[in-house]
């Protein structure tokens, strides 16, 4: 089993208001991001917070997901990923996970069907989409990787993990969706008014 972890904790302070929350095509980003994991065959959620977390976990709580709250979430982004990871591995099911930035709310439910079948089709330990060769999200990261990304260097993120196992990561190709990331109020203009 594969499980899906949004990271939704910054204090998406470049946006100016919680990016999980803007609102796209009659939802808001995480909504659609869960909408499509679900869609997607995903059977476990993991949402990561931290920021205001008891006035997002109420904007949230509705949603079909385990929140975490990540209290060290200043630290950046792998500190959230090491809330999560710390809370999966005690599932024996989980293979590995399936990580999501809430500011790619882009998500294409048929490629996460097919990067995870391709996970266990290729046995790699890592799998992430391409556009037009520039590298997108999610990836999933094998379990065999929670240890080392336990004791990477907090400052460097999984990058540092990601990066040493090149060989062993299988990349593809998809559409621009996986590139989309929606930091400040001109890319939400850009990107989500304009679409």
């Amino acid at each position: 089993m594969i499980v899906a972890v949004v990271l939704s904790a910054g204090e998406s302070s470049r946006m100016g208001r919680p990016k999980a929350l803007l609102p796209i095509e009659d939802e808001t980003f995480l909504e659609r991001i869960v909408k499509a994991l679900k869609r997607a065959g995903v059977g476990k959620i993991v949402v990561v917070i931290g920021h205001n977390a008891e006035e997002m976990r109420s904007q949230v709580d509705h949603l079909p997901v385990k929140i975490l709250v990540n209290h060290q979430y200043k630290l950046g982004q792998l500190s959230s990923l090491h809330v999560a990871i710390r809370h999966i591995l005690s599932d024996p099911d989980c293979d590995g996970i399936l990580v999501h930035l809430v500011d790619h709310p882009y998500i294409n439910a048929t490629l996460v069907s097919q990067m995870i079948e391709a996970f266990y089709a290729s046995g790699k330990l890592i799998v992430r989409p391409r556009y037009q060769g520039k590298r997108g999200h999610p990836v999933i990261l094998s379990r065999k990787l929670f240890t080392e990304l336990l004791n990477a260097p907090i400052e460097q993120g999984a990058k540092a993990v990601v990066n040493a196992h090149a060989a062993d990561t299988l990349e593809i190709d998809s559409d621009e969706g996986v590139t989309i990331d929606i930091d400040t109020p001109d890319e939400y203009s850009q990107h989500v008014k304009a679409k």
